[in-house]
């Protein structure tokens, strides 16, 4: 597959702090590519030490800090769309400045990305744009509303701009991992699910947390990690990488 680069090839991947962006560039920087680590708050720490890497702070809801990380890293190949935000608890209870705040960054701050970085790809005739999604998508699960909508929007964006942009050299690719636990979105979005579970909920909630909780089949770092790897490096025109034992049994053994 054709990049701008020559022999080493530039990778940008947003939400590198933990979970899957964290293990996503750990995977690109052993094969050898230049890795843009991206982060709204930077931890040098978190990364192995290399000449090969570049940490960058970014906050993919706010345009300047789009426009200044994209400068700085200057031209890249691969373009990895991963921060995001979870939220889980019943859509009753979810305020809707909850709501704006996970569509910010799960499908504007997708759709900002992917817009400033379209024009250098589409002008080189090459470059490749990977979307993280959730299993979400693929079949409807209890207490994840909002978090489904913000997720579902984006696969709709990326099957319809992977369409377009193929006209150009460019592809545009969908990676659905499926239950994490091993990743930081409890922990991270424990003060936003405060209350999401009002007392009308709780004997429906219970056994869903329950279950939850003694999964049959996960999806871990490197699952993920993989599959956008496979996603950047396939010069196919395929759309859908589910990422995790879960997601392969849900997208029917893709």
């Amino acid at each position: 597959m054709r990049f701008y680069g020559s022999t080493m090839p530039t990778v940008f991947i947003t939400g590198c702090s933990s979970g899957y962006g964290l293990e996503t560039a750990r995977h690109f920087l052993a094969r050898d590519w230049q890795v843009v680590a991206t982060m709204r708050t930077p931890r040098p720490d978190v990364l192995p030490v290399s000449n090969q890497l570049r940490i960058l702070p970014l906050d993919v809801t706010r345009p300047t800090s789009i426009e200044a990380a994209l400068a700085a890293a200057g031209p890249i190949d691969v373009l990895v769309n991963n921060a995001g935000i979870g939220v889980v608890g019943a859509f009753e209870a979810t305020p809707m400045a909850t709501t704006r705040d996970v569509f910010e960054t799960n499908t504007f701050g997708v759709i900002a990305m992917t817009q400033a970085v379209v024009p250098q790809f589409r002008k080189r005739g090459a470059g490749v744009i990977v979307n993280v999604t959730s299993t979400t998508t693929l079949a409807a699960m209890p207490l994840a509303a909002v978090y489904t909508a913000s997720k579902t929007a984006i696969s709709g964006f990326t099957g319809s701009l992977a369409l377009e942009l193929a006209y150009f050299g460019v592809r545009v690719k969908l990676v659905e991992p499926g239950y994490g636990p091993s990743t930081s979105f409890g922990s991270n979005g424990a003060a936003r699910m405060q209350g999401l579970i009002p007392a009308a909920y709780a004997p429906y909630a219970e056994p869903i947390f329950a279950a939850f909780a003694q999964p049959s089949a996960i999806t871990t770092v490197q699952d993920v990690a993989e599959a956008v790897w496979g996603a950047a490096t396939d010069g196919s025109d395929r759309l859908h990488y589910p990422a995790g034992a879960d997601a392969i049994a849900l997208a029917g053994g893709a």
